[in-house]
């Protein structure tokens, strides 16, 4: 088997590598075709997991739930329903630990911050898009994020 065609296995993701070619070749294919990703993320086909739909914050819950976290630094968004907060780290290093430990939660929690990341700073928007705005998810990342931050 060529090397352009080497099928990788890393763990129970197959990744097929496919030889280059002209560009209409290359606009009809995938250049990196992932299966497996079900047996990866610890779902059978047979039942997948069903996400419930996270609740928008009420004016009582955005009240009660949001003053702790603006109180440690994080601010709603003038332009959409939405926090933000600033991490600054040591130096990369600590910056992409931060946002390791993060992923994996967030990956669990299967509700993804947006954030951008120069060097030790981290710019972190959370917002729960299956609601355009705020929910007790947003709420709990923003916590987790709180919590881990040295």
């Amino acid at each position: 088997m060529s090397f352009r065609k080497t099928l990788f296995k890393a763990g129970s993701i197959a990744i097929h590598f496919h030889p280059t070619g002209s560009a209409a070749t290359l606009q009809t294919r995938t250049a990196i075709n992932v299966t497996s990703f079900a047996a990866f993320a610890s779902v059978s086909a047979a039942s997948p997991i069903k996400r419930k739909m996270a609740d928008k914050l009420n004016g009582e819950e955005r009240d009660s739930l949001l003053q702790p976290l603006l109180q440690s630094g994080w601010k709603v968004q003038d332009k959409r329903d939405a926090i933000e907060k600033e991490f600054k780290f040591k130096d990369f290093n600590e910056a992409f630990s931060f946002m390791t430990r993060v992923a994996l939660i967030a990956e669990k929690m299967d509700h993804h911050p947006e954030w951008f990341n120069v060097y030790n700073k981290l710019q972190v928007t959370l917002a729960s898009h299956d609601v355009n705005g705020l929910s007790k998810r947003d709420v709990k990342m923003a916590t987790f994020m709180d919590k881990i931050y040295k």
